[in-house]
Order: structure tokens, then sequence, then C-alpha cells
């Protein structure tokens, strides 16, 4: 233990080499010194042609979920208030409470909240309801923003898409995922199966590898009702077979011919093959099957890779290769679009909105995707960046090779070519058209009503729903 003279002696020392370094930093910005006390290398942020200090003493509250990509960002988070001078303060809220809680904040203007993981499908709602602020004067903003640092067009594409209303952004992705179709690949090539490229060859690949004697079920689906869940996927299925959200008047339209030969093919596969349990499970419950090696097949988020590849819980590691979702019968293939986007909260004063775009800019930034994904020191990589140039980084693509056959370049596709921005209707009224058709769904899948009569009462609701009645 020090004595008293020598815990004072280092104490001098220790502000010799403070004032020391600070002489030697006299004309470097202040930014720069802070970094360097703090032993923090914010030098790539540097590179940005702007005040990163401008909001400095401001507070920045974020609502997010508990997730990897989330979990890493918080930890890096001090490197942000140490470049900004603005403190962060997190809040996780659960999946199903999330989109609630912000609803509530946003539309009572209390201003809690000043980003969140924001659902897109939940974009439309708050432009309508001037919630959250268009970000095009801030990306335009050349003292907020250095576009040529920060490369939003870098950003994939789809997902930048989904959280736009008539042409202006109010969201940015963080994360996102496409949907991809996961199988094991040891059986299908011991039985000369293929991925399916076709809504009947996911069918057929089901029925040679289903036996529930021996505990493996032939394919899967969400069942669970959500507008995040069993919603999630039955859309792509719906416009797989040719349907659309609104008929050529304009009328919202989810009883077509279409519509039914989606629901009862969605309904037949999950209750032919995939376990009686499935008609309640949402993705984890799906991945978790899958990692014990009871499912041949299922098709969902790609960022699932992760559980499937966890030594600590998966029996199927070098097992599982992947693909495109199956072409239906439109002959069109049509993934899901997910991402968790970041908005700024409009009834936040004009200082605190900038703080919070610095923010969403530093956690949208290709260098703080890297530090988040393959630059991340500890065990939970990221197979979920924002970025089509790091979907094309050597260093990215090493760091996720061990997901499986295939993930990489079905990954890829899903986001690039198979993803349909409209895959669900994005209208400001989807909350409460989404929950409607999600019970309705599941009420099919249990066999309490059959898909006709589900899809014209759901026609009858949504309608309402529409008018507002």
């Amino acid at each position: 233990m020090k004595t008293t003279s020598e815990k004072s002696a280092t104490v001098d020392l220790q502000r010799r080499v403070a004032i020391k370094q600070a002489v030697a930093l006299a004309g470097a910005p202040w930014v720069l010194r802070h970094a360097d006390a703090q032993g923090m290398d914010l030098g790539p942020y540097q590179n940005a042609k702007i005040n990163w200090r401008q909001a400095e003493g401001q507070t920045v509250n974020v609502s997010c979920i508990s997730a990897v990509y989330f979990d890493n960002l918080i930890a890096l988070t001090p490197e942000f208030e140490a470049l900004t001078g603005i403190k962060v303060r997190y809040d996780k809220v659960p999946p199903g409470q999330i989109r609630q809680k912000v609803v509530l904040d946003l539309s009572a203007k209390t201003a809690n909240i000043s980003t969140h993981a924001a659902d897109p499908m939940y974009i439309p709602l708050y432009a309508a309801n001037k919630w959250t602020e268009a970000l095009e004067p801030y990306l335009n903003d050349s003292k907020l923003t250095d576009r040529a640092w920060f490369k939003p067009d870098d950003m994939v594409e789809a997902w930048r898409r989904a959280n736009m209303i008539d042409g202006r952004t109010y969201g940015l992705p963080f994360m996102g995922e496409t949907t991809i179709q996961t199988y094991r690949k040891d059986l299908y090539d011991a039985q000369g199966l293929k991925p399916a490229e076709t809504f009947n060859e996911i069918i057929a690949n089901a029925k040679a590898l289903h036996n529930p004697a021996s505990r493996m079920w032939g394919f899967c689906l969400r069942g669970m009702p959500g507008a995040g869940q069993n919603m999630y996927i039955y859309p792509s299925i719906f416009r797989a077979y040719g349907a659309k959200w609104f008929d050529s008047g304009g009328k919202i339209q989810v009883n077509s011919p279409e519509a039914l030969a989606a629901l009862e093919w969605y309904v037949m596969a999950n209750n032919s093959y995939a376990p009686q349990a499935a008609q309640n499970w949402n993705w984890p419950d799906i991945a978790d099957a899958f990692s014990q090696g009871t499912l041949a097949s299922y098709i969902d988020g790609s960022s699932a890779a992760p559980v499937l590849t966890n030594p600590d819980r998966s029996k199927v590691i070098g097992k599982i290769g992947y693909a495109r979702w199956p072409k239906g019968p439109s002959g069109n293939r049509v993934g899901s679009i997910w991402n968790w986007a970041l908005p700024i909260n409009a009834a936040l004063p004009e200082k605190a909105r900038h703080a919070t775009w610095l923010f969403i800019q530093w956690a949208c930034s290709e260098e703080t995707q890297a530090r988040t994904s393959f630059k991340w020191k500890g065990p939970n990589k990221r197979y979920d960046v924002n970025r089509i140039s790091m979907w094309k980084n050597p260093d990215y693509l090493a760091s996720i090779s061990t997901a499986g056959h295939n993930f990489i370049n079905a990954t890829i596709d899903g986001m690039t070519l198979d993803s349909d921005v409209d895959w669900r209707p994005r209208v400001p009224q989807w909350p409460a058209i989404g929950e409607t058709m999600a019970k309705i769904l599941q009420s099919t899948l249990v066999g309490q009503i059959k898909p006709k009569q589900a899809l014209d009462d759901a026609q009858i609701q949504v309608e309402r729903i529409m008018r507002g009645s």
C-alpha cells in the first residue's frame, strides 16, 4: 500500500505528464487532446469535416432492445462521449414492448426518448403525425454531416428505402436482415436434395426429411401472432403468390384469390411439416429447434445465424446451408425487409436534435459498424451490418465465414435482389392492420376458422381500420 507521500508524488507526476501533453497538443482541436487523455482511437471519426463537439453538454436518451448489435454499440459509447462531449443513456426494452413505449412518448411529445430502435413499419405512423424529423435537413447540412465521410448511399438501399415516406428519410438503419432459407446441408446431401427454388420444392424437401417419430420435422415458419411475428413471414408468401395490398382503385385488399392461396399454403406447410408448438413460435424458438437438430429447414431472418453457430447451444455447427427465398407461383422471390432504424424525436429542442443526429451519424457510420463487427474484440460478432461496402470487405466476410455454406451469397442476394419494400402495406394504420391480420392468421393455423372465412373477416376489419371507424 502506498504511503501518503507516495500517493502525492504519483498524482504530481500524472499532473505534470498531462500538462506536458497539453502543451504538445496546444495547436490541436480539444477533442484530440481529450481522446489522447482517454486513450481512445478517435482518429477515423476526426477525419469527418464537422465539429463533433457542437452539441457538447447534451444528453441523448436511446431506447433499444437487448441484442448483440446494440450491446456492442453500448460498450463503445464512451468513445462517442469522448468525441462529442455528449452523454448517452440507454434503456433496454423487450421487443414486444418497445413499440408501445415509444408511441406513448412520441404522441405525448414528452421527449423522454431522443432516438430508438424503430420498426420501419411504424415510420408511416411517425411521419403522418410529424412525431419524428425528416433527416434530409441533417444529411444536407455541411455543419452537421460530412457526406463524403459518412457515405449515406453506401447503406443497404432496401433498408434505407424502408424508412422513407414520399421520398423523405425518417430513420437510418443501424442494422438489418433479410429472410433466407436455412437447411440441414448434411441431410440434404445424404438424400440428394437441393435447396428449394420454388414453393413446391419446399414441400417436396420437407416431405422427404419429415420424420417426427425420430424427432425430425421437415419445415417450419413462424406462427406466433403479431405484426412483427407471423405478419413478418406471411406477407412474403402473400406477395410471392402475386397478391397486392391495394386494388387498382387504391382500396386495401387482403382477401383476393391470390391472398387466399397464400394463406392456404402457409397453413398447409406449417400444419403438415412443423411441430405443433410452432403455432406459437417466433424466430428464437425456430432457431433454437434448428440448432438442436430437430428441424430440416425453415425460412426466417438472416440475423439468426449467430444462434445457429453458438458452440454453447448448437448441435448443427458445420451442417448448415443457406439459400434465397424460393420463387412463389408468381415467379417472384419476395424477401422481407427488416432493420432497426434510428429516427429523431421531433419534440426535442434544436440542440438536443443536433446531438441526437451526431449520435445517429456515429452509430451508423462505417467505422462504428466495423468496430461493432469484425473489429470487435469480444466473442459476439455481428452478421447484420448496414453497409454494402462492408459486405464486400474481406475482413468482415472472414469474420462471418463460419455461419455456414452459402450464407454470405444468400444474404447479399436477399438484401439486394429479393427484398420488396412494399411487402407489407406501408400506411400509418399498419400497427392496427398488422395485429388484426396476425390474430386471424393464427386462428387458421389452430383450426378455429377456415382460411377463406378468415380473410373475408379480415377484409371487413381492415377496411374499418382504414376508415378510422
